[in-house]
């Protein structure tokens, strides 16, 4: 599976302050992005897969949501976690 416990770990071990810290803004935006990176391979070739082209809008608008809250925030923190992760502004 795309998204096993050791994924998971690596991701929030680069990007959170720990393995253990799933909790902060840029670790779920990082696993945001993995998802949704991988999502979109899959409706490159299903196209008609509506479902998975649901899920993967609902969870650009929560990645989006917690970008907002991490600008709003704490500005440095936002653009270092872009940057990171090559993501558009």
């Amino acid at each position: 599976m795309y998204n096993s416990k050791e994924v998971k770990a690596d991701i929030f071990k680069k990007h959170g302050k720990s393995k253990n810290d799933t909790g902060s803004a840029e670790g779920q935006i990082a696993l945001f992005t993995h998802r949704i990176n991988h999502l979109s391979g899959h409706l490159k070739t299903n196209r008609k897969d509506y479902n998975t082209e649901r899920s993967l809008v609902n969870l650009v608008g929560k990645r989006r949501s917690l970008l907002d809250y991490l600008k709003d925030k704490d500005i440095e923190r936002y653009r270092a976690i872009v940057i990171e992760l090559g993501l558009r502004k």
